[in-house]
């Protein structure tokens, strides 16, 4: 291979982070389909299992600050490849601690739960990863189509597997069906290890050629972003950026939504409309992969009418279906308003990583990090809340916790808004001038 060659090119790279994602993301659902069986056996109040189903997504989103800003420094593939060993490592001790102690000798055993529970979370950790070695790949104009690609796809591993696991509980039993999970994920860190490739300019930098030369050759490629140095500097670059903030914020009510809602409406459908744990992971696949394919499906829409008006339509959507479920008491009612949040959800995910690079190009990685980790962190923070509400005003508590995104997602209309209003003023000046 000459100098001025590449492994791979940018379908590979969008399609080998994907894949790395798809199989790392779908530990969000690592709990969520079997939360009331852990429950049972250890007397679980509903608040704890709201932490209990929320753990991955701890660690899950606190890595993706780290993980994201190291891209801008070695690529992508060796954080990524990281990320996966680790929720494999989760994985198997979970599924180890099942197969011996599942269900009579659960006694004391919680915390080691949670711990293996946040090791497998590690995989939720390869969005940030993930998402910004696509960037790097992709020019300015297909951003929006890369981007959506990789979260749209990624994200149905959650729904996938809210479906899947039930189903192999009742197949196989719970030990067997999460060894099942264990050599799933197996085969896909070793597909990602063999096949995982970063963006031209890191594997020109990688051969001993210069900056500027790296630059100009990645440029060849398809390459216009490029990172300005170091984690801490990236991470620093972007958190003195307002636009940082305000893209977390955004996040942080509509993905880590998501993640919270994937996680949380198996316990829903359960114990509001009494429905069996088949028909809870058919419901909470249909929700989580609905909006995952509306996410891949809306990346050439945001390329087209930019992030700050796609988000306002998605937030909207946010507020009328979260109404709709706090007061909702007829399931196909419920069925119809929880397909709203979804929709919203997964038009809002794409928008907002369209406008990372607008904001903040010169560092988006750490712009990644802070977004993807802080942001996700909702989906650790709703569920608790959610339990606590429920365990709190008992059943219609189930109901009421919707009213959380209400609020939300009225404040995030208000920042848009606010965004909106600066981006007039600033055209008016320059027109005037």
């Amino acid at each position: 291979m000459k100098l001025s060659e590449i492994s791979g090119n940018q379908s590979r790279g969008l399609w080998i982070s994907t894949l790395g994602f798809f199989f790392g993301m779908a530990s969000v659902s690592l709990f969520g389909p079997t939360a009331h069986k852990f429950g049972d056996v250890m007397a679980l109040s509903p608040m704890t299992i709201g932490i209990l189903v929320a753990i991955p997504s701890l660690s899950g989103s606190l890595l993706r600050i780290l993980f994201g800003a190291w891209v801008d420094t070695t690529g992508g593939k060796k954080p990524l490849s990281i990320l996966m060993v680790l929720s494999l490592i989760g994985v198997a001790g979970l599924m180890i601690l099942i197969n011996s102690r599942y269900p009579d000798n659960m006694d004391g055993m919680f915390p080691l739960i949670l711990l293996f529970g946040l090791l497998a979370g590690c995989g939720v950790a390869t969005f940030s990863v993930g998402i910004s070695q696509v960037s790097y790949w992709f020019p300015r104009n297909k951003q929006g189509y890369a981007t959506g690609t990789f979260g749209g796809i990624g994200t149905m591993a959650p729904g996938l597997f809210a479906f899947l696991l039930p189903m192999g509980i009742v197949l196989m039993g719970l030990g067997n069906a999460y060894i099942a999970w264990c050599i799933f994920l197996a085969i896909g860190t070793v597909i990602y290890l063999m096949f995982g490739c970063n963006a031209p300019y890191f594997q020109f930098r990688k051969k001993g050629m210069s900056e500027e030369q790296s630059k100009t050759e990645a440029l060849k490629y398809g390459q216009e972003l490029y990172p300005t140095g170091s984690v801490l500097k990236s991470l620093s670059t972007s958190a003195k950026i307002p636009g940082t903030w305000i893209l977390t914020i955004l996040y942080f009510v509509c993905f880590g939504g998501f993640l919270a809602l994937t996680v949380w409406y198996p316990s829903y459908w359960r114990e509001f409309y009494g429905m069996g744990d088949i028909s809870c992971g058919i419901l909470t696949a249909a929700f989580s992969m609905s909006s995952s394919f509306i996410r891949a499906c809306t990346g050439n829409l945001a390329d087209k009418l930019g992030g700050r008006k796609l988000c306002f339509i998605g937030f909207s959507l946010i507020g009328i279906g979260a109404l709709g479920m706090t007061f909702s008491q007829h399931f196909i009612l419920s069925i119809f308003f929880t397909f709203i949040i979804s929709i919203a959800m997964g038009i809002n995910s794409t928008a907002i990583f369209k406008m990372v690079p607008v904001f903040i190009p010169k560092a988006v990685g750490g712009a990644s990090g802070w977004i993807g980790g802080v942001g996700a962190f909702g989906g650790f923070v709703f569920p608790p809340v959610m339990g606590a509400i429920a365990a709190t005003y008992g059943k219609i508590g189930y109901a009421w916790g919707f009213g959380l995104f209400v609020i939300l997602s009225l404040f995030s209309l208000l920042i848009l808004w606010k965004m909106m209003q600066e981006e007039s003023k600033k055209d008016l000046a320059v027109s005037i001038s």
